[in-house]
């Protein structure tokens, strides 16, 4: 009988005997280290350069930082400052604005660093473990090569899918392993985080399904997962907790509203994270029409053998057959659900997809011969840079804007007084150093309006459940001293609002100065 060729996934064991296959492990554990963590880190660091350019990437790093201030004032997170996410990242950027001041962001973007750093020696060493030193090293290389394929403004950002990603690659790797309640942790770590992280618990469990003592090992995993969960909502308001995080947001995951806008967007997204794993499609290509990433058994010189560096999974000491390519395929599977999850297709979203692909593509370079991978890892630092050029030099239009719009706020405010953005950029709050006149930082969350959904479903009626009266109150018992309308004709402009339309009526007035089209209100003196 002709024996099978080798696979790209690894090896499982026999019921009648385990055989230690011959994986290519040149290097001692201490010094393979040694020589791989300073290259990734060098890789890292050029690849996140542009982070550094500007304040701020992004809404969502303005929020953040906004929240982050509110917080360190004695607020409550899902009371005095809400938002649809998980607590954990508000908490890193209030710590951290504890230590280092909250007038620059650059010790939050030094923290994404080391997380994308983390998440790309965490891949090498579950391709490692799998198939032997060289697969470390690509896996390794592959990540940050790979992880800025999308527009600068979605890679750039120390925002929720850069801090996830560690989370999920250290779930797989601790699952591998047989560590149950430290993979529960890695998993509770994504989920607080960002909801969407918590897709990498379908591959964990499918490793915990072929693990011998599955029972023990489900116990410890539930848990790792459930006691820091409880712990958050315990910390912060359990009520709100599970509102904002789980069951207000019905409206903003729908795909009504725009669909030919967001359909754009996801098909644009797609293309660039194609033309960032351009090099990979080759391979990956070669190794589905030859088997070599098949869900199945593995083998190796027609004789099935296993071990814990090839990725068969330990529990008391005891080997367990691996399932083959399936766990890969139900990470990817269900991160991209996750990507799909909401119909809105943002690039950051996308993010999540690059750990159980860079494996994929490890595992189909594995299968080339020396004098091929190099042509591969060189096309994806090619496109890299291409990638790295974008984020260097591309304009950003909209941060100037948001940069003037703040220096108006500051000129006709004192620092102790509040102010009220009205639009999508709660950065404004934070480039100005000024405090909110409410807990909602964006219009978004009392409108429904969100990445450019335009369509029937943007109005006060839309908004999260009971937002409008709570606002209201906000602005009543302390009118700020300054409304900015930075609407600029979007969907939620005040004249589409009853209830804001209204208010700035009886209350305020309008200055003859605007900025970019963005209209500033003061109080009127009968107000």
């Amino acid at each position: 009988m002709l024996a099978e060729p080798p696979s790209a996934l690894g090896y499982v064991s026999s019921p009648r005997r385990t055989v230690r296959p011959q994986v290519p492990r040149t290097g001692r554990g201490a010094g393979y280290w040694r020589r791989l963590l300073p290259a990734l880190a060098l890789l890292t660091a050029v690849t996140r350069l542009p982070s550094f350019l500007h304040p701020l990437w992004s809404p969502d790093e303005g929020y953040l930082a906004v929240q982050a201030r509110i917080l360190a004032d004695g607020g409550a997170l899902y009371d005095t400052v809400v938002d649809r996410k998980p607590p954990l990242l508000p908490w890193l950027y209030e710590a951290v604005f504890a230590l280092f001041g909250d007038a620059s962001l650059h010790a939050v973007k030094v923290l994404a660093v080391l997380a994308q750093l983390l998440t790309a020696a965490l891949l090498a060493a579950v391709a490692r473990d799998r198939w032997g030193d060289r697969a470390g090293w690509t896996a390794g290389v592959l990540c940050p090569l790979v992880s800025i394929g999308l527009n600068p403004e979605d890679t750039q950002a120390a925002t929720f899918e850069v801090f996830i990603l560690p989370f999920t690659v250290a779930a797989i790797w601790c699952a591998g392993r047989g560590r149950w309640g430290a993979a529960g942790l890695a998993v509770a770590g994504a989920l607080l985080t960002k909801q969407t992280g918590g897709a990498v618990l379908l591959p964990v469990l499918w490793l915990l399904w072929h693990a011998p003592a599955r029972r023990a090992g489900l116990a410890r995993l539930t848990a790792g997962l459930v006691l820091p969960v409880l712990a958050a909502a315990l910390l912060t308001v359990p009520s709100g907790f599970l509102f904002w995080t789980v069951t207000g947001s019905g409206a903003y995951a729908t795909f009504t509203g725009s669909e030919l806008h967001v359909v754009s967007r996801g098909v644009a997204n797609t293309a660039l994270l194609c033309l960032a794993c351009a090099g990979l499609f080759p391979p990956v290509v070669r190794a589905l029409r030859t088997g070599g990433l098949r869900t199945g058994s593995l083998r190796t010189g027609g004789l099935r053998t296993g071990s814990l560096r090839t990725g068969s999974l330990r529990a008391g000491g005891k080997r367990a057959p691996r399932p083959g390519a399936a766990d890969l395929w139900l990470w990817l599977a269900a991160s991209c659900f996750a990507v799909l999850l909401g119909f809105h297709f943002f690039g950051h979203y996308f993010l999540q997809l690059v750990p159980p692909v860079v494996l994929m593509a490890t595992a189909a370079l594995r299968l080339l011969p020396h004098d091929r991978l190099a042509p591969a890892l060189l096309t994806s630092a090619c496109v890299c840079a291409l990638f790295l050029a974008w984020g260097i030099l591309a304009p950003r239009p909209e941060l100037g804007h948001v940069q003037r719009l703040a220096d108006a706020v500051r000129a006709r405010t004192a620092p102790t007084e509040r102010v009220l953005v009205w639009g999508m950029h709660p950065e404004t709050y934070w480039l100005a150093d000024r405090a909110p006149a409410s807990r909602y930082l964006t219009a978004g969350l009392l409108t429904n309006y969100s990445g450019g959904r335009a369509g029937p479903e943007v109005g006060e009626k839309y908004a999260v459940a009971g937002a409008w009266p709570v606002l209201v109150a906000e602005l009543r018992s302390r009118p700020p001293a300054l409304i900015v309308d930075d609407s600029r004709g979007k969907p939620y402009a005040p004249d589409r609002l009853p209830t804001l339309r209204g208010l700035l009526a009886r209350h305020y007035e309008p200055l003859t100065q605007t900025v970019d089209g963005a209209v500033l209100y003061v109080r009127s003196s009968g107000g």
